[in-house]
C-alpha cells in the first residue's frame, strides 16, 4: 500500500497552494449553489473557501487519503467529508458545483472523467478545475534526472506524472457537452527560501512516487542529489530567495 499523504508538509506552503483555488473560485459564475462537491479536497483548504463563499450550501469533500480527510474534517467542521476515488465516484443529483483543485492530473484518463462529470451536472451546473501544468519545468525534469542517475534507477523508472493534454483537447471534448467553456493558464512565480524549500514543496506531491520505493537512507540520498540539481537550476535572487516558476491550467465548464 502506498504511503499516505502528509497534510502538515502539504500545508507548510498553504498560502501558495491556496492562491490557485482562490483564483479559480473567482471565475465560478454561480450565485447560490445548493450542493457543492470539492473533488480531491486534500486538507480542506479549498473546501474552506467554498464554505465561506456559500455558507448556506451543502458542501462535501472527497479524497482518497484518510489523513487528508481527517485534517479537512477538523478544518471545516460544517462540511461533510468522505473517502472516495474520482475515477469511479458517482455524481449526486442536483449538484450545482464540482470543484477540482490540483487533483485531476493524478486521475487516469482524466479527460474521460471530466467529460463524465460535466454530463452529470444539471443545466447551469459548473465544473471548475485547476491542474499543475509543470512537468516540463526544471523542478520535474530534475526529478527524472535524479531518478535515472542513482542506484535506485530500476525501481523508480517511470514514476513521474504524465504531461497534461493540450488546451485544445480539453476544449474540444468539453465544449459539445457545455454551453460555455473557459480554459486558461496562469503562471505563478513563488518566492521560496531556497532549493531545499522547493524539494520540500514537492516531497508532499510530485516526489512521492519517486521516494515511496526507497528506504530511509536512499530517500535522504535522493533528496540530497535532487536539491543539489535544484540549486543549479534556481539561482538565488537579490534577497537570497529562489523563484519557483509554476504554470497551472484552469477550466470552467458551464453545463
Amino acid at each position: 500500500m502506498a504511503e499516505d499523504w502528509n497534510p502538515a508538509l502539504y500545508l507548510s506552503f498553504e498560502d501558495e497552494r491556496t492562491r490557485p483555488p482562490r483564483d479559480l473560485l473567482a471565475r465560478v459564475p454561480l450565485s447560490q449553489p445548493r450542493r457543492i462537491v470539492d473533488l480531491g479536497c486534500g486538507p480542506g483548504n479549498s473546501t474552506e473557501l467554498l464554505a465561506q463563499r456559500w455558507p448556506q450550501a451543502e458542501v462535501t469533500g472527497i479524497d482518497t487519503s484518510p489523513a487528508m480527510i481527517e485534517q479537512a474534517r477538523l478544518r471545516v467542521p460544517g462540511a461533510r467529508f468522505d473517502i472516495g476515488d474520482i475515477s469511479t465516484w458517482e455524481l449526486p443529483e442536483a449538484t450545482d458545483l464540482l470543484f477540482a483543485n490540483a487533483v485531476m492530473q493524478w486521475v487516469p484518463d482524466h479527460l474521460d472523467v471530466l467529460a463524465r462529470l460535466v454530463e452529470g451536472l444539471p443545466e447551469g451546473g459548473v465544473l471548475a478545475v485547476q491542474m499543475p501544468d509543470n512537468v516540463g519545468e526544471p523542478s520535474h525534469l530534475l526529478m527524472e534526472e535524479t531518478a535515472a542517475a542513482g542506484p535506485w534507477a530500476g525501481r523508480v523508472a517511470g514514476a513521474g506524472r504524465e504531461a497534461l493534454l493540450g488546451v485544445g483537447a480539453y476544449y474540444d471534448r468539453l465544449a459539445p457537452l457545455a454551453r460555455h467553456v473557459d480554459v486558461w493558464h496562469t503562471l505563478y512565480n513563488h518566492p521560496l527560501e531556497g532549493p531545499s524549500a522547493i524539494a520540500d514543496w514537492f516531497r508532499s506531491t510530485g516526489l512521492r512516487r519517486f521516494l515511496a520505493p526507497l528506504d530511509e537512507a536512499e530517500r535522504a540520498a535522493f533528496l540530497e542529489d535532487y536539491t543539489a540539481r535544484l540549486a543549479q537550476a534556481y539561482p538565488a535572487r537579490v534577497d537570497g530567495r529562489v523563484l519557483l516558476r509554476f504554470p497551472r491550467l484552469f477550466i470552467v465548464a458551464v453545463r
